[in-house]
């Protein structure tokens, strides 16, 4: 198996019983990515793998729902005895390296030293870590945001992060083994297109000429089972991400 996509949440937008926010963990090649550090996710990182072995954080962008367990991270990382070896590169936003420090009423990031490595996405943004490369792709929403188009030995799997409707989410889901997609909408409101309705991830998949469709982000307007609905659109094997699920590629 040369990659695998294991699911840490999926809630939208804040955690629930059993649920915590958007978050994956990928691993292949040599490497461990985690992708997406919801609000809950830390801990079910834990369950999968020593958080202190990562090779990567990627962020795809700075709402709390995607972001706001980097906290945890940090804290565990700089005081709770889970020092890395070497710091952990942070692929986010400019601004995300101000938030641990913010929290927790540092003046800078000098106690993250050795722990974590902050590093700017921007559009365009390719690195490679062991035989796992990492593309992202600028998106369309109420924040700097960036889709995931991952890569290793001939296994893709991409990601939406929080995305409107647009081109934009088809570009890294271009004929994906697996297309983790955001559905956070019943429907579009007048005006409103930083979210994705069930059709629109159907029609990006459509596009994009995926393989598999894995509905995750799933909004408090829409049920587990009305995200399905994407899959009528789509016209490929359609499913929702599910906390622990793993997929090998």
């Amino acid at each position: 198996m040369a990659l695998s996509l294991t699911v840490l949440g999926t809630a939208s937008p804040h955690p629930r019983p059993g649920r915590p926010c958007s978050g994956c963990l990928l691993r292949g090649g040599g490497a461990q990515v985690w992708v997406d550090a919801g609000t809950g996710t830390f801990a079910e990182l834990q369950r999968h793998t020593d958080p202190a072995r990562l090779t990567a954080i990627w962020i795809s962008h700075l709402h709390a729902d995607h972001c706001a367990d980097l906290l945890a991270a940090a804290s565990a990382y700089a005081f709770g005895g889970m020092t890395p070896a070497a710091p952990i590169p942070v692929y986010a936003p400019q601004a995300c390296a101000q938030r641990p420090a913010g929290f927790l009423g540092r003046p800078d990031l000098g106690f993250l030293d050795g722990v974590l490595d902050f590093r700017p996405l921007y559009d365009g943004h390719m690195v490679q870590h062991w035989n796992l490369r990492l593309a992202a792709r600028a998106v369309a929403h109420d924040a700097e945001a960036y889709g995931l188009r991952a890569g290793c030995q001939g296994s893709v799997p991409a990601y939406s992060g929080d995305s409107g409707p647009g081109d934009a989410p088809t570009g890294p889901a271009a004929r994906a083994d697996v297309f983790l997609c955001e559905a956070d909408l019943d429907e579009h409101r007048e005006g409103e297109r930083v979210h994705l309705t069930s059709e629109d991830a159907g029609r990006i998949a459509r596009d994009a000429g995926v393989r598999e469709l894995l509905v995750t982000h799933v909004g408090p307007a829409l049920t587990r089972e009305a995200a399905a609905r994407a899959g009528a659109v789509s016209g490929r094997p359609t499913g929702v991400a599910r906390e622990g699920e793993a997929r090998g590629l």
